[in-house]
């Protein structure tokens, strides 16, 4: 498996800064540096197939490797991937996944063309089965208090680093029952925190609390989310129609415009106690 850069600071490579100009309505304007974040292309090749490239942050690729690989159906947990090697090129990235055998035919039907996107690898599938997969339905085990989404958006903040730095980035975040923010992952790409999150819950075991994304609900975060097993799916902005649809059909809990004082529950309302 991957290893961890002791010492490195936790932008290291993720950001660079570039001169900007910084025009202001009044008409003045100041010239510095910003820092920008970096998109690296990350190639997913299992058992020597080369299965696609994304565009991402290079940071929590072994946590992206599992996820990814969880919520497209190409794995059924932690235990089907073997090994994960980071290969450096002058180009980006390639993590060379070893796959346990039984696997291998499953991603063999998954024939994609997923390069060069900042994306969810759903583009490129090629028919609606790969899209829309079958997934049991969920457990009822799980509650959250409505108002500790004020909590957890209080606490978030700090914690997006990269956000802070570069304005440009989303996160996806693990929160206990009680609100408290367990885990959190960024990436250019919000789909692609989602996986990196996904990835580390898989890691951890833990499938308990509630998921919050600073970004809409489609559909394909709340079936990644369900492919985890999590229950409760918090989102800062709205929700679409076949996320809502998807989220009946497995019975997650789907909550929308989490923000101050204001959730919209689309799914699932048992799980979300009010005040």
């Amino acid at each position: 498996m991957l290893s961890e850069n002791e010492g490195a600071s936790p932008l290291h490579g993720l950001c660079a800064p570039r001169e900007v100009v910084h025009y202001h309505r009044e008409g003045s304007r100041t010239d510095s540096a910003m820092l920008l974040p970096a998109e690296t292309p990350v190639a997913l090749v299992y058992n020597g197939i080369a299965h696609g490239v994304m565009m991402c942050s290079a940071a929590d690729l072994e946590d992206f490797a599992i996820g990814f690989s969880l919520s497209e159906g190409i794995i059924d947990g932690l235990h089907d991937i073997h090994d994960i090697e980071r290969v450096d090129g002058c180009q980006g990235i390639e993590l060379q996944i070893t796959l346990a055998n039984r696997c291998v035919h499953r991603l063999k039907e998954k024939k994609r063309t997923l390069a060069g996107r900042t994306g969810c690898g759903i583009c490129g599938s090629e028919s609606l089965e790969q899209v829309v997969r079958t997934l049991p339905s969920l457990p009822d085990s799980q509650r959250f208090e409505v108002t500790l989404i004020d909590k957890v958006l209080d606490a978030l903040r700090p914690l997006q680093l990269l956000g802070q730095s570069t304005g440009a980035t989303h996160a996806a975040v693990h929160v206990d029952g009680e609100g408290n923010i367990l885990a959190i992952r960024e990436d250019v790409g919000r789909h692609i925190a989602l996986d990196k999150l996904v990835g580390h819950l898989c890691r951890s075991g833990r499938r308990d609390g509630a998921i919050l994304v600073t970004s809409r609900a489609s559909f394909e975060m709340v079936q990644k989310c369900a492919s985890a097993g999590v229950e409760i799916l918090l989102a800062i902005s709205a929700a679409t129609g076949l996320a809502v649809e998807r989220a009946e059909q497995t019975g997650l809990t789907l909550v929308g415009f989490c923000r101050p004082g204001r959730a919209e529950i689309y799914s699932g309302r048992q799980r979300i106690l009010l005040e």
